[in-house]
């Protein structure tokens, strides 16, 4: 195996790094705080290149590879999660659906604007009675008698930038009683007539990634906004998910990177009985654990961004390679933000560091896109071939 990156990827790291450490780091704490979504940093990410990486360039992004992508969300991430929650649903939610499936015409009008940082889109697929069992939905989408647009009405929940979005990846029942077979994906428009905001989450943490109810009321979808054909939507939200999942597992590697950091910095100043509690052997026990749980993380996500730029080459999956990425990176971002605020002790849990926000924040890896029992279910049902 090569472990060398290219020019490339490594200049998309160092800009990423760069942004992050001179315009997030600095307000994170602010923007949890506060939980305003940070409008200014998005664009300017926007102008970067980093929230469509993987857009060719005539679509409005930087070309670039799915390494590349992990290594600029891990940079985003180590800075703030919320951020790069943002850029998560950018990149692999609502870009990748649209570059799979979409039309030329959806590409230029659609694509271009999220991932040149011009628009926030959004990924809905949960409802209110429907989380890891996602077919399970009740938002209808009628085909008018004359073809020319689709009548939705429903209800979705937990949707990322919700509050923000103008355009939206939707999935609704086109075909009633059929279950995931029925259902399609459409493109909305979210400044048209029939869409409606519910109010902004509360959330324990990533508090600066908006994410609220929508809800649709005889919304006029246009027929040309259908993506890809009626009764591929299940199929076309599992695959989007796939590349989701290589978000998050690049989140979490983020997190864990920059709890991990804190905890041997803490470790060489703090004193304790006399010297430096580095020097104690439970205190080198928990390095030894994080570093060797953070350093398979990383390579198990570049090896799942390998798996999908190698998948889109030969026409191969990357499902299992993804489910494993993220369930070994999320829990491993719950385990090292807790045990580096167990290092700091009463400063850990103080809000005049970023401990705990890291610990709030890696929370939420081990439950969006697919929680880590369901991963725990993709990966042995893709290794048995048993259902």
């Amino acid at each position: 195996m090569d472990f060398q990156f290219t020019e490339d990827q490594l200049s998309i790291q160092s800009i990423a790094r760069d942004f992050a450490q001179r315009r997030i780091a600095p307000v994170a704490a602010e923007f949890d705080r506060t939980g305003q979504f940070p409008l200014d940093n998005i664009r300017e990410m926007g102008q970067l290149g980093l929230m469509g990486i993987e857009v060719p360039a005539e679509y409005g992004g930087a070309g670039m590879d799915p390494i590349s992508y992990v290594l600029a969300m891990i940079e985003i991430a180590a800075a703030d999660a919320a951020h790069a929650t943002i850029m998560s649903v950018n990149n692999s939610l609502f870009c990748n659906g649209i570059l799979a499936y979409g039309t030329e015409e959806q590409k230029q009008k659609y694509v271009k604007a999220i991932a040149s940082g011009q628009a926030i889109g959004a990924y809905a697929l949960t409802e209110p009675q429907s989380g890891s069992d996602a077919s399970n939905m009740h938002t209808g989408a009628v085909k008018s008698v004359d073809g020319s647009h689709y009548v939705i009405t429903g209800k979705k929940s937990w949707i990322t930038s919700g509050p923000v979005a103008r355009y939206i990846v939707l999935f609704a029942i086109t075909t009633p009683g059929i279950g995931a077979k029925g259902v399609s994906a459409f493109i909305i428009d979210t400044e048209k007539e029939g869409f409606h905001r519910g109010k902004t989450e509360p959330k324990l943490g990533i508090r600066a990634s908006a994410t609220c109810e929508i809800e649709f009321s005889e919304y006029q979808c246009l027929a040309e906004n259908l993506l890809g054909e009626e009764g591929q939507g299940f199929a076309i939200a599992m695959n989007v998910l796939d590349a989701g999942r290589i978000g998050i597992a690049s989140q979490s590697v983020g997190i864990a990177r920059a709890a991990y950091e804190a905890a041997l910095e803490w470790t060489r100043e703090r004193k304790a009985f006399g010297k430096a509690i580095g020097s104690f052997q439970m205190i080198q026990a928990k390095i030894a654990d994080m570093k060797c749980r953070l350093d398979a993380a990383t390579l198990l996500t570049l090896r799942a961004a390998w798996a999908k730029g190698n998948a889109a080459r030969t026409g191969g999956r990357f499902g299992t390679e993804a489910s494993v990425a993220k369930l070994v990176a999320s829990e491993t971002a719950m385990f090292v933000s807790h045990q580096a605020l167990q290092i700091h002790g009463g400063m850990g849990y103080s809000k005049e560091m970023p401990l705990e926000r890291y610990f709030r924040d890696a929370k939420i890896t081990e439950i969006y896109e697919g929680t880590s029992e369901i991963q725990r279910m993709v990966i042995a049902r893709n290794e048995t071939g048993l259902r």
